[in-house]
């Protein structure tokens, strides 16, 4: 599913995610404080982040997930390495796996080259009810209907939109932003500000058979388990990034804060928590570069494993963004205020405990039937 770094070996791997990890703390984390308050797309700063070279391709997944984290820790943004996530992994992915060959040859090379980006609806990534309905015309497709949530939507090149059909079964659609008939908004969610939100509106919206990615009608098995894998792994992958970079901050803080007048840092109660939360950091990280891998060896329980690290990490989200915020005390920083806001939204998204731990138990019972 993901090919391997070309004519490249681990050394090189480990330079180009430290590269990144550096790019992202010079070029991003001066302004993020900033570009969150007023909302503020950077398209040169993303360009810079996600050409050949790092999120351009020819990575493993194991690789892709690492540079998302070293994004996240690095940008101290969420909103930031959210936009990456989407464009380079859940949009991308989906279109390398599933497209044609023309299809890769029309979108690929602007794709590398920042030139075209891609949008998504996060309420797509789940396998949840389908707002787009799809019907034939002749060769083509007429789509109506309406994509909330849609990240990068106001800035995208294309769209992956999945609709249903009369039947009941779904297809996966390729669809350019200035298709006649499709309509895009801006929107403005409380929540990772420095990614753009928009909303998709298909009014008869016809396109071509070309656009169709995948088979028609095997969306629900092709497109949308990748989909929800994708999400499940490298979302949780860049907030990793953020989670490290709340527990070098709160280190910080307990060192430089007083309580009943002595430094918080030698509190045990502080020390056990500044434990805990790199303890948490590092199963998370072990729990993803272990899905990850089996992404790149496309082991069967794949998805089943990725639903189980997503669980995992929405727990480490909630507590350590929680216990980075109490650490810091009076003392918040921009980092732990925008991360405890934000954290609620990756813990409610990618479906949910809802969708997550069904997935869980289904694999837990096939096991044992």
């Amino acid at each position: 599913m993901f090919p391997t770094f070309p004519g490249s070996g681990a050394d090189d791997a480990g330079a180009v995610i430290e590269q990144v990890r550096q790019l992202a703390g010079h070029l991003a984390r001066p302004t993020v404080a900033s570009r969150d308050r007023h909302r503020e797309w950077d398209e040169t700063l993303f360009k810079a982040l996600t050409v050949p070279g790092t999120f351009g391709g020819g990575l493993t997944a194991v690789q892709t997930g690492a540079l998302l984290t070293a994004l996240g820790e690095g940008s101290q943004d969420p909103g930031l390495a959210l936009a990456v996530a989407t464009h380079a992994v859940l949009v991308t992915v989906p279109l390398r796996t599933f497209g044609t060959d023309a299809q890769r040859e029309r979108y690929l090379p602007p794709i590398a080259a920042g030139e075209w980006l891609g949008g998504l609806s996060l309420l797509q990534t789940t396998g949840g009810p389908v707002t787009v309905t799809a019907r034939a015309a002749g060769p083509d497709w007429v789509l109506s209907g309406t994509l909330d949530l849609v990240a990068l939507g106001p800035k995208a090149h294309h769209f992956l939109v999945i609709a249903e059909h009369s039947t009941g079964s779904r297809t996966a659609f390729l669809i350019d932003a200035d298709t006649p008939g499709l309509e895009v908004s801006d929107t403005a969610p409380v929540a990772l500000r420095t990614c753009p939100w928009g909303r998709l509106v298909l009014d008869d919206c016809v396109v071509p058979a070309e656009a169709v990615l995948g088979s028609v009608g095997s969306a629900a098995t092709e497109v949308e388990p990748l989909l929800a894998t994708l999400d499940w792994i490298f979302v949780s992958a860049a907030w990793l990034g953020i989670l490290r970079a709340l527990a070098t901050g709160s280190l910080a803080a307990a060192r430089t804060r007083e309580l009943n007048g002595a430094k918080l840092l030698d509190s045990q109660s502080a020390r056990f928590t500044l434990a805990d939360l790199n303890i948490q950091n590092e199963l998370v990280a072990g729990l993803l570069t272990q899905v990850a891998a089996e992404l790149d060896e496309s082991t069967p329980t794949v998805y089943q494993d990725a639903a189980s690290a997503r669980l995992f990490a929405v727990g480490a989200v909630r507590a350590v963004t929680e216990a980075a915020a109490e650490l810091a005390g009076p003392l918040s920083d921009d980092l732990v205020e925008r991360a405890y806001r934000d954290a609620r939204f990756f813990v409610s998204s990618g479906g949910g405990s809802e969708v997550l731990r069904p997935v869980i138990a289904a694999s837990i019972l096939e096991d044992r039937s």
